[in-house]
């Protein structure tokens, strides 16, 4: 049977990509590593990891198995939580998954009323690239309450939050800077600051672009949501980025589209909410913008 120590190593390799990496993390020589590895696969009965000369890939049976092995550590994780707060050794953690462009944006005001009224509480953020794969890790068990994009065939509870608008933003000598707003169609031929394949808000300016009735050319791909404004404030191009991100004296021009592009945020859990989830997210839709 996979202990809680194996689990961990196979989440640690497959993360880092390499056993010398999770060797380091975890404080353990890498042989030990490598056995605690070949002994789960053999409690398994197949091979977990494919070995490659510079990489590690998950065989079917490893695809199979890691989802199950997040959701156990999360699980004993939660349980060691709870046995703490029991024992007056701890007041209690609120873990939150999400995406990046909300932990910019949306989750700040939150967390800091949160701050105010729960002192006592820590958080820890588990921020992803795509909305697939924060609605995959919170299946798996990694959070209390995911806050993202509306899940499709969630069977969990799902809270509406509101409408994050996206905008666009140009540099203010754009040629279309002096515009309070634009349609998408009217920036066919531009190049834009678009955002590296997998990048959730990739799929976002595709789709709302095709709808518009041609693809983005990209000047260049970012993996970063928060310099996607900044770039396009530097000239290199339009961007389509959620609004809530831009602070305060934004060196750029920021134009609604016609018709305006919006998504519907929520609040989501495996089950009912706990108390602590329930009262953070009456604290997002209280400082919801």
């Amino acid at each position: 049977m996979a202990t809680l120590r194996q689990l961990e190593y196979l989440v640690a390799v497959v993360d880092l990509g390499s056993f010398t990496k999770a060797a380091d993390l975890l404080h353990v020589t890498q042989p030990a590593l490598s056995h605690q590895i070949r002994a789960l696969e053999r409690s398994t009965g197949s091979p977990l990891l494919e070995r490659l000369p510079r990489a590690i890939r998950l065989t079917p049976t490893g695809r199979a198995m890691l989802p199950h092995a997040r959701a156990a550590l999360a699980d004993a994780e939660r349980a060691t939580c709870a046995a703490r707060q029991a024992a007056g050794a701890e007041v209690g953690e609120l873990q939150i998954a999400t995406l990046y462009s909300i932990s910019l944006g949306i989750l700040p005001i939150a967390l800091k009323a949160w701050r105010r009224s729960h002192p006592e509480v820590g958080i820890r953020l588990f921020e992803h690239r795509h909305t697939d794969e924060l609605i995959e890790a919170m299946s798996a068990g990694q959070a209390d309450l995911a806050v993202g994009p509306t899940p499709k065939d969630w069977a969990g509870s799902t809270q509406v939050l509101g409408k994050e608008e996206l905008v666009v933003v140009v540099a203010k000598d754009d040629p279309v800077a002096g515009r309070k707003s634009i349609r998408l169609k009217d920036l066919a031929d531009r190049s834009w600051v678009h955002y590296t394949p997998g990048h959730g808000l990739a799929d976002v300016l595709n789709q709302v672009c095709a709808k518009a009735g041609f693809e983005p050319k990209a000047a260049v791909h970012t993996e970063q949501t928060a310099a996607a404004p900044a770039l396009a404030a530097a000239g290199l191009g339009p961007a389509l980025v959620p609004s809530n991100i831009l602070a305060p004296g934004f060196d750029g021009q920021v134009l609604r589209t016609e018709p305006p592009t919006r998504r519907t945020l929520t609040a989501y859990t495996r089950g009912s909410p706990d108390p602590l989830a329930a009262a953070f997210i009456e604290v997002l839709k209280e400082t919801w913008v």
